[in-house]
C-alpha cells in the first residue's frame, strides 16, 4: 500500500510536548508499526481513500497516544470523557456505553478516536460514525491495546508537561500550559494543531517583510490560544488545562477566568510601582496592566502616546499577551478607532457581564416579534433584507419612547466618547448568494441574517420552502460556521417532523448527538455571544 513501511521516531515526536525521545518512546513506536499493520491489513483501500501515507501513519500514532494516555495517567481523554458525562449524561457520543471501564481502554474509545481522526484530518466529506469499518479497525486495535495492557510502561516524563505547581502566580507559565494542550497534544493534534500551522504557512506565504515575519507568526499563535475552541465539545484552552487538572487543583478555576484577550491601541496614561495605566482608545476603557508583564515600562516616557499591544487578566490582574510596539500621538488614529465598530468589540465582553445587555436584547426581541407578527423569524427575497432590518431598527428606537431630550443626550455622550457613528458601506448584495433569505432574531445576541437556508424551514409563513433543496439546506445550517446554533436548533424543534431528512436514514441518526456535533461543526461559533456595543461613557 505504500513505500514506507515503518512508523519512525520522528513522526511519533510530532504528536508530543517534547523534542528529545524518553526512555519508553521506543516501545510506544514499536506499538505504532503494530497498530498501523493491524489497521491496513484489511482495511488498506478503505484508509488510502481518504488518506495519504502520512496521516496513516499519524493515525496509528495517534490511536498509541490514546493508549498511552491511558496508561500514563495523563488525563486528556479522561477529561473529555468526565466533561461529556457532566454534559449529556453518558460516556460517549454515537456509541452504546452501558460495558464501560472508567480510565481503562475501551474499544468504544477507539471507535470513536477514529471516527473523529476521519472527521478532523479530512473536512472534504463528513463520514458518519456507524459506518462499518470504523467498528471493524477499532476490534483489531483493540486487540493490539488490550495484549500490550499489562506491560505497557507509564511515560512519567509525559505527566510532567500537563501539571502546574498548585501556588503558581506567573501567567506566563499557565500560558504554556494553554499552549502545550491546543498545540501540542495527541487529541487536537489534527484539529488547533493543524489550523494553527495553515494560518502560519498563510503568514509566511503573505508577508513580504521577513524582519516582521516572527513579529506576526507570535501574535497569531498568541491570538490564537485565546480565542481557538476545539472540534470536540467546542471547549476553549483554558477549559481544557481546568479540566486536565482537576476541580480539586487550586488553580482549575482561575484557569476558568482567563479573560478574553484584548489587542488594539492604547493611550498610555503614567505608571507607579506596581502597575502601567492605559486607556483602550476605541471604548475609553480603562486598565492597569501590571508590571510584572512588561519588561518595557521605562521606555513609556510620554502621556498619550500609542500602544498597540494584547492584554488578559489572570489572578485579578491584567497582563501583557502577545507582540508590543509604541508610536507617537495620533489623532487621525484615534478618530479612526473611536469610530471603529469592530475595536469597540474588542472590549464588549466586559459590558455583556452586565444585566443591562440581557434587559437590551429582551426588549430587542420583543420589539422585533411584534414587529414580526409574533415570530422571531422573517423568510424573503434576498432584496428585500436591508430595507426589512432598517425598518425593524426603526421600529424598536421608536418604541423606546425616549424623548427628544433623552435622544440628544444618549447622542452627545457619545460624541464626548468621539463616536459619531460608522461610515454607511456599499451595502452587501445578498443576491449573489442566494435568490431568498431569512432574518432571524436570535435571543443570544440579536439580529441574525441567514442565505441558502430558507427550505430547512417548512413552516406556514415561509413561501420559499422547495422540498427539493431540504437536505442540502439543513446540511449548511447545521456546518456553516456562521449560522448560530441558536438557528439551527430554531429548525430542529419546529421543523424536524415535517423534513424527511430527520425522519429516517443518517439525518435521523444525527438528532441523537445532535448537541455535540453542533459543537462539532461550529466549534468557534457554537457558544453565541451578544453582539450589543455600548456607545459613550456612563453616566455615574
Amino acid at each position: 500500500m505504500s513505500e514506507n513501511k515503518y512508523i519512525y521516531i520522528k513522526q511519533w515526536l510530532e504528536l508530543k510536548p517534547y523534542e528529545k525521545q524518553t526512555v519508553t518512546d521506543g516501545y510506544y513506536l514499536k506499538l505504532c508499526n503494530d497498530i498501523k499493520t493491524a489497521i491496513t491489513s484489511k482495511h488498506s483501500f478503505i484508509l488510502s481513500e481518504y488518506f495519504d501515507t502520512e496521516h496513516i501513519d499519524f493515525l496509528s500514532c495517534f490511536l498509541v497516544s490514546y493508549f498511552e494516555d491511558i496508561v500514563s495517567e495523563t488525563n486528556i481523554w479522561n477529561s473529555f470523557i468526565k466533561k461529556h458525562h457532566s454534559l449529556y449524561n453518558k460516556k460517549l457520543p454515537f456509541y452504546n456505553t452501558n460495558e464501560y471501564y472508567d480510565e481503562e481502554i475501551n474499544e468504544q474509545d477507539i471507535s470513536f478516536l477514529i471516527w473523529y481522526f476521519f472527521n478532523t484530518a479530512q473536512t472534504d466529506k463528513f463520514i458518519n460514525s456507524d459506518n462499518y469499518f470504523f467498528a471493524e479497525m477499532a476490534s483489531k486495535v483493540m486487540i493490539v491495546l488490550d495484549e500490550a495492557y499489562e506491560y505497557a510502561p507509564e511515560n512519567k516524563d509525559l505527566k510532567t508537561f500537563y501539571q502546574i505547581d498548585e501556588n503558581e502566580s506567573d501567567f506566563y507559565v499557565a500560558r504554556n500550559l494553554i499552549d502545550t494542550v491546543l498545540f501540542k497534544t495527541y487529541l487536537f493534534y489534527t484539529d488547533t494543531l493543524l489550523d494553527l500551522r495553515e494560518k502560519e504557512a498563510e503568514i509566511l506565504k503573505e508577508t513580504e517583510e521577513e524582519e516582521y515575519i516572527m513579529h506576526y507568526l507570535n501574535e497569531n499563535r498568541d491570538l490564537t490560544l485565546h480565542t481557538s475552541h476545539t472540534r470536540i465539545l467546542s471547549l476553549t484552552g483554558k477549559e481544557w488545562v481546568s479540566n486536565i487538572l482537576g476541580e480539586k487543583h487550586s488553580l482549575s478555576d482561575d484557569f476558568l477566568k482567563i479573560s478574553r484577550k484584548i489587542s488594539g491601541y492604547f493611550l498610555y496614561k503614567g505608571q507607579d510601582d506596581k502597575d502601567i495605566f492605559i486607556e483602550h482608545i476605541a471604548s475609553s476603557k480603562e486598565f492597569k496592566l501590571t508590571k510584572k508583564s512588561f519588561d518595557h515600562y521605562e521606555s513609556l516616557k510620554e502621556i498619550d502616546c500609542i500602544l498597540h499591544m494584547g492584554i488578559a487578566m489572570w489572578k485579578g490582574e491584567w497582563w501583557f499577551s502577545g507582540v508590543f510596539f509604541q508610536s507617537e500621538f495620533n489623532p487621525d488614529l484615534i478618530l479612526d478607532e473611536k469610530n471603529s465598530m469592530e475595536s469597540r468589540m474588542a472590549v464588549n465582553f466586559l459590558d455583556h457581564q452586565t444585566q443591562e445587555v440581557n434587559d437590551t436584547i429582551k426588549l430587542q426581541f420583543d420589539a422585533f416579534k411584534d414587529f414580526n407578527n409574533g415570530l422571531p423569524i422573517a423568510f424573503m427575497p434576498s432584496d428585500k433584507i436591508e430595507s426589512f432590518v432598517r425598518n425593524y431598527t426603526e421600529y424598536f428606537n421608536k418604541s423606546l419612547n425616549l424623548s427628544a431630550k433623552e435622544k440628544a443626550k444618549a447622542k452627545q455622550r457619545a460624541r464626548e466618547d468621539g463616536f459619531f457613528g460608522t461610515d454607511d458601506k456599499q451595502s452587501p448584495d445578498y443576491s449573489e448568494v442566494s435568490e431568498t433569505g431569512l432574518v432571524f432574531f436570535n435571543p443570544k445576541n440579536g439580529v441574525e441574517i441567514a442565505l441558502a437556508v430558507n427550505s430547512a424551514f417548512p413552516l406556514a409563513e415561509n413561501n420559499f420552502f422547495e422540498i427539493e433543496k431540504s437536505t442540502e439546506h439543513i446540511m449548511r445550517l447545521l456546518f456553516a460556521e456562521e449560522l448560530s446554533t441558536e438557528l439551527a436548533m430554531y429548525c430542529i424543534d419546529n421543523c424536524k417532523t415535517k423534513l424527511p431528512f430527520f425522519n429516517e436514514g443518517e439525518g435521523k441518526k444525527l438528532l441523537d448527538d445532535i448537541n455535540f456535533l453542533l459543537r462539532f461543526w461550529k466549534k468557534n461559533s457554537y457558544h453565541t455571544i451578544p453582539s450589543i456595543t455600548f456607545t459613550g461613557k456612563k453616566e455615574d
